[in-house]
């Protein structure tokens, strides 16, 4: 049986830091740039933003392969 569902990975191909907005960008098909700037806003509004990524950069696996 094959698995069409869509899984989250941090992007290999467009990535900044560890490719979690790239990553983010890819599974919701929207340009990285805007996930880039809701992230940044977020980090502006009390810095969630930063705690969040670096979550995210833990809990979301690279693709392999």
């Amino acid at each position: 049986m094959e698995d069409n569902q869509k899984k989250l990975y941090r992007s290999d191909t467009d990535k900044m830091l560890c490719g979690v907005c790239g990553g983010i960008a890819e599974y919701f098909n929207v340009d990285a740039t805007l996930i880039r700037l809701l992230w940044a806003l977020l980090t502006c509004m009390g810095g969630a933003g930063i705690i969040a990524y670096i979550i995210a950069a833990v809990i979301i696996p690279r693709r392999l392969g």
